[in-house]
């Protein structure tokens, strides 16, 4: 009797290659980048910095600043200034500036950003109704038209009585303005300074009621 066939059995076939991987250095520290943050970290992260606060002050004089170059970020407005409080309030209509006009400072706001990307509102006197203009405030208008084009650094000289721009001409880059209309920024600066009536609390204040 012939014995059974037996099945053929196939050949094993070599298992794939492993892909090649880059090992981790024994000691990290070695290569720094393996730790750092990298320098598109908020495109990779998917993440926006949201404004929420824009301060309305002089320049600071140790600060490199420009001023956004669109008219469209920069209007002149009836104000009151608290000086002792160092805050500033817009007016709304033209019937309460009337009625406040003997507490009102006319001023320009201009849109101005400095070199760590802060935004704030630079707040500047216009002259008088008939036509006084100090030395502080035209200096003030001055050094913000320069700003527009470079970078600079506003300090008051005391002696002189007027701001002193210095210019940086080492640099080149352009400022990154955000994203926000000249409406909000007016709106995130002025959200609690808006006076709408003769009955708001500065008001008051001024005439001594309170």
């Amino acid at each position: 009797m012939s014995k059974p066939a037996q099945s053929e059995i196939p050949p094993i076939e070599p298992l794939p290659a492993a892909p090649e991987t880059t090992a981790p250095p024994s000691d990290l520290f070695d290569d720094l980048n393996n730790l750092l943050l990298p320098q598109n970290f908020a495109e990779i992260a998917g993440v926006k910095k949201l404004l929420r606060t824009v301060p309305v002050r002089k320049p600071n004089k140790q600060d490199f600043i420009r001023v956004h170059p669109d008219p469209a970020f920069r209007g002149d407005f009836p104000m009151i200034e608290l000086k002792d409080d160092r805050e500033e309030y817009l007016i709304a209509g033209s019937g309460l500036a009337g009625e406040l006009a003997s507490e009102i400072v006319n001023k320009t706001l201009y849109t101005a950003i400095n070199r760590q990307a802060v935004v704030f509102l630079w707040p500047v006197r216009l002259p008088s109704p008939d036509g006084k203009d100090l030395l502080w405030n035209s200096s003030a208008r001055e050094a913000a038209s320069e700003a527009i084009k470079t970078w600079i650094r506003v300090s008051s000289n005391m002696s002189l009585g007027a701001y002193e721009i210095i210019a940086a001409e080492g640099i080149t880059t352009e400022p990154k303005w955000p994203e926000v209309s000249f409406q909000g920024l007016l709106r995130i600066a002025f959200r609690d300074r808006v006076i709408t009536s003769l009955d708001h609390p500065v008001v008051k204040r001024l005439q001594g009621l309170m």
